[in-house]
């Protein structure tokens, strides 16, 4: 199981399932339609390290997180 955590102005919970690389994760919240607007613009990270990859590899225990883009001064 991995947990994915949403960042910024995403107001979801965290969300655990199983997925053995982000490829896995993207699919499943793509089903979401409230994730369909801030799916393809996040980045990504995985254990706090930017990832750019969907064929990223995933183990148990990892967390993901998704980081929208924010404006700010």
């Amino acid at each position: 199981m991995v947990t994915i955590e949403f960042l910024g102005p995403i107001q979801k919970a965290p969300l655990t399932l199983e997925a053995s690389s982000l490829r896995d994760v993207a699919r499943v919240l793509k089903e979401d339609p409230e994730m369909g607007q801030w799916i393809e613009n996040c980045a990504v990270a995985v254990n706090d390290t930017l990832v750019s990859s969907l064929d990223t590899t995933l183990q148990a225990g990892d967390k993901v997180s998704l980081l929208p883009p924010v404006c700010g001064g």
